[in-house]
């Protein structure tokens, strides 16, 4: 900051900031992971047909089964999906804490640019 200026940053302001950033820290991977469309197929599949295994996910499919595990597997890393074992077969589920989260992240930004907008609306018009 310059010589005489002063900062109008609160402390409250600060740690508004600060939980702003734990939340973007947190969705990040999420739409990282969802930033595919390979992944972002695989989670609609999961979401309308319930938990799959590789075999039922790959069906159909142009993509190996080989490639849905690395791409199930980066799902899993954002917490999008778990495995369980049933058998021999591995079994693909939605994990919706971190959908929530992800949802939740995107209300807040849009609640943000609404009120933006509505202030730029108001200042035009006067």
């Amino acid at each position: 900051m310059r010589a005489g200026l002063v900062s109008s940053t609160t402390s409250r302001d600060m740690s508004l900031h600060s939980a702003g950033w734990r939340e973007v820290s947190r969705a990040a991977p999420v739409f990282a992971a969802l930033g595919d469309e390979t992944r972002l197929a695989l989670v609609a599949r999961l979401s309308s047909e319930g938990p799959l295994s590789i075999t039922r996910l790959a069906a159909g499919s142009p993509v190996t089964r080989q490639a849905i595990t690395k791409h199930l597997n980066v799902l899993a890393t954002a917490g999008l999906v778990s495995d369980l074992w049933r058998g021999r077969e591995r079994i693909w589920e939605l994990e919706l804490e971190q959908m929530e989260a992800a949802r939740t992240y995107l209300e807040r930004v849009s609640k943000r640019w609404d009120a933006a907008l509505d202030r730029l609306k108001q200042l035009v018009e006067e």
